[in-house]
């Protein structure tokens, strides 16, 4: 996993250098930021079954089939092993908005997944609707004033919602 720091060191260390002014600015600007990210993580956590519920209650009023007899979410143990997916994915979008870096979204839960899904013959689009389901869902959270610092946190909800547009990108 690369967090903006790590990141930041590897790049310098590489070039043979100090961390340039800029790369301490952009530094400086997370740590200051660094309240409301871990406001928003605990966003993500508290409500974590509340966003997949709410995601998985919409995914299937929109698709049906996928809870009928020979549904991939029929019977109850592949419900379940459809909503574990769920927070697995959840999971990882919130570790990749703590450390500010999607590559712990994309090494440890989206690499390979895909392919997983195909050789089990779960239907990806419908994966990746559930995963923009939690995206909107995770969205009314994020945006809540309770329990979240004050302040302009445009730039956190976007960086939030490209981890999840990114999951069901490679998960389609």
């Amino acid at each position: 996993m690369n967090d903006v720091f790590t990141r930041a060191i590897a790049q310098a260390d590489l070039k043979g250098s100090f961390l340039l002014e800029s790369d301490l600015d952009k530094l400086a600007s997370f740590a200051k930021e660094g309240v409301k990210r871990l406001d928003a993580v605990a966003a993500l956590t508290n409500n974590a079954p509340a966003i997949i519920s709410d995601a998985a209650h919409k995914l299937f009023a929109e698709q049906q089939e996928l809870i009928q007899p020979g549904g991939n979410a029929y019977p109850h143990r592949r419900m379940a092993a459809c909503l574990r997916d769920m927070e697995i994915i959840l999971r990882y979008v919130s570790y990749a908005l703590l450390a500010g870096d999607a590559s712990v979204l994309d090494d440890r839960c989206l690499n390979g997944l895909r392919e997983t899904y195909n050789a089990l013959g779960t239907p990806t689009q419908s994966v990746a609707r559930a995963v923009q389901l939690m995206k909107d869902a995770a969205m009314v959270h994020l945006k809540s004033t309770a329990n979240v610092t004050v302040g302009d946190c445009s730039s956190l909800y976007s960086e939030a919602a490209t981890y999840f547009d990114k999951a069901a990108a490679s998960i389609a």
